[in-house]
């Protein structure tokens, strides 16, 4: 009896701190429905709490281009588990590629941004041409629904309004989440990030709306992200994409090193997007080349800080998935936790309607997708360690 008694406070506090400790749940495996290959994650949560997880299904697998669907499961329980997978976005042998979705704030629709791609065409083809008619080109495209994510509108092509009509050959959003401004003279602005080609000469900006969706427009390109490499190569530093916005209402962009220091590279736009400060490395956050999710947590406030999370690879290889904080505006980042030490490529964040973080991330080789869910109090446990 004795023995129970003693026994019975550790399971209890054993218990509490198992339940601190992150879940997973597969989101997409590859060989599902018949795709032998799904990756590039994207979630977000509607306004009835559903969580709506985006992905590519690929008909081939290690090809960026093949035949590409958007696909789409969807959890009515904070992410524990998920439904069935759905095509939301299909164009027969033609690629879609890099879903991109955010929630408008006042009626709840749910925007979701991708690209089509010829199927001759990948995305280092030379044949590929700039403007907006042809059989060469990249076009930009949006669907929205209405019923946090159960139907979904006809797709409708927003080329035009989204990208240059020179110099820009290849177009991609994100991949990962677009942002809905809350504050400043932008307040309800709709963000998509974006970066354009040619190939190995890219670059950032902004695509946005003020009127809720009904029209677009882009803003300017992010300046000083070209540099020179070891072998005299003009090279861009940056590629895919994230922002945030600020607690003023500027906006804050995260972006994949492609040349340069192996660290995030950042801009900031006091225009909402319009305009950008020059590139600059973010020398806390190691990047192998790989997309990373930046996230705001929570403003500032009389009862609470401000929190912006990132989540990447803190690796020069595609592992040790780790969750940073900033208290500073993404200014430094003094806090990190590993989230998953294994294989670890494209991920994105959101917040779950239990107040939890949610984190969509591709494990195992990107052949599987998996969904974490974590409280703010485990991942303030972290501490700043010395790197290896």
């Amino acid at each position: 009896m004795k023995i129970k008694c003693l026994l019975l406070p550790l399971a209890l506090i054993c218990g509490l701190t198992w339940a601190d400790e992150p879940q997973f749940s597969d989101v997409f495996v590859a060989g599902e429905a018949g795709f032998s290959a799904i990756r590039i994650p994207s979630v977000v949560v509607a306004k009835n709490g559903t969580v709506l997880a985006f992905a590519e299904a690929r008909s081939a697998p290690h090809a960026d281009q093949a035949a590409n669907k958007i696909i789409l499961k969807r959890s009515t329980d904070d992410g524990r588990t998920w439904g069935a997978l759905e095509v939301v976005a299909a164009d027969g042998a033609n690629s879609l590629n890099n879903p991109t979705s955010v929630v408008e704030s006042d009626n709840g629709r749910v925007w979701l941004m991708y690209q089509r791609i010829p199927a001759h065409l990948k995305e280092s083809s030379r044949q590929t041409e700039t403007g907006y008619e042809g059989t060469n080109i990249y076009r930009n495209f949006l669907i929205w629904s209405d019923d946090a994510g159960a139907t979904w509108s006809r797709p409708r092509d927003v080329t035009r309004s989204t990208k240059r009509p020179a110099g820009a050959t290849t177009i991609a959003s994100g991949p990962g989440i677009g942002i809905q401004l809350t504050r400043g003279p932008h307040q309800g602005r709709i963000i998509f990030p974006f970066n354009e080609g040619p190939f190995w000469q890219w670059n950032n900006y902004a695509v946005f709306s003020d009127d809720r969706g009904t029209t677009w427009q882009y803003g300017e390109n992010v300046p000083g992200v070209i540099t020179m490499d070891a072998k005299g190569r003009s090279r861009s530093q940056v590629n895919e994409v994230q922002m945030v916005e600020l607690a003023d209402g500027s906006v804050r962009l995260n972006s994949r090193q492609f040349a340069g220091a192996k660290v995030r590279k950042t801009a900031v736009s006091r225009d909402g997007g319009a305009t950008w400060s020059p590139i600059k490395d973010v020398s806390e956050l190691r990047d192998p080349s790989c997309m990373g999710a930046i996230f705001r947590l929570t403003f500032p406030g009389a009862d609470m800080k401000s929190r912006i999370l990132y989540s990447g690879p803190d690796s020069l290889k595609r592992e040790n998935g780790t969750i940073h904080v900033s208290y500073d505006e993404g200014e430094t980042w003094p806090v990190e936790k590993v989230l998953y030490p294994g294989s670890f490529a494209y991920s994105v964040l959101t917040q779950l309607p239990d107040g939890n973080i949610g984190c969509l991330f591709e494990t195992d080789g990107t052949d599987r997708m998996v969904f974490a869910r974590f409280s703010l109090s485990w991942l303030e446990t972290g501490r700043k360690l010395s790197k290896p």
